[in-house]
This record gives structure tokens, sequence and C-alpha cells, in this order.
């Protein structure tokens, strides 16, 4: 009977540790969707029109950078969430197209920084704006 309650005594002790931990480099984003036309982080979700606009993560950035001459201009890609009433669909966007879903278009308007020929930019460094069309 000892060396149950002790088994237990342990068990509970542990959960009690987990429930403490920190995740290391756990982006620090808001769950409640921005209003229209702000500028958001990856993970962050943003109210356009009547759809929630999530930016999952940077598919490709081959902009020219704004300190470099290019032949082409490049583009920016981004695995984008849109959540409807009833339904979600997860696509990549190109910066300056639309696309269209469920009889309703959006558009990503706008990718910061601007890329620089001398660094790359980080995932947590990026900001997005989408746009109800």
């Amino acid at each position: 009977m000892n060396r149950a309650l002790a088994f237990a005594s342990a068990g509970l002790a542990s959960l009690s540790l987990a429930a403490c931990m920190v995740v290391p480099d756990a982006p620090n984003v808001e769950r409640t969707p921005k209003p229209a036309g702000y500028a958001v982080p990856i993970g962050q979700p943003v109210q356009v029109g009547d759809l929630v606009v999530t930016p999952k993560g940077v598919v490709e950035d081959s902009r020219c950078p704004d300190n470099a001459r290019c032949v082409w201009a490049g583009r920016l890609i981004v695995k984008t969430q849109i959540d409807g009433t009833g339904w979600r669909d997860t696509t990549d966007i190109t910066l300056g197209e639309t696309y269209g879903t469920h009889d309703r278009v959006i558009a990503l308007v706008s990718g910061i920084p601007e890329k620089k020929a001398d660094r790359e930019t980080r995932p947590e460094e990026y900001r997005f704006v989408y746009e109800a069309r």
C-alpha cells in the first residue's frame, strides 16, 4: 500500500512540474483576430471581411532585395489559413494576387519587411496585411 501511495505521489508531482514547463522559442501571438488592415505576424489571426485569415508561414520569399538590382522582381508566397462560418481552407497566397474561395475573394496586399541582400529575414520578423476584394 505504501508503495502504491509513493508511486501516485510521484506521478502527481511530475504532472504539476510539467504544467510549469517553459517551451523555448514559442511565438508570443494572440489568438483573438486583429481588425481588418492590421499587419499581423505568422500565427496571428486577422479579420478580413467576414473571414478570419491567419498567415501560417512563408513558403517563398524570392523578392528582389531593396538594396540590389534584379532582372526579376521575385515573389512572396504565404501559407494562409482562411476560416469562414462552418469551413476552413488552407492555401498558398502570393503577394499582390487574389484568392477566391466560398464566393469570397481575399488578397495579400503587403509583406514586410522588404527583403535585404545582406541578411535573411527571420520568420518572427514578417508582418502581413490581407484585404477582402
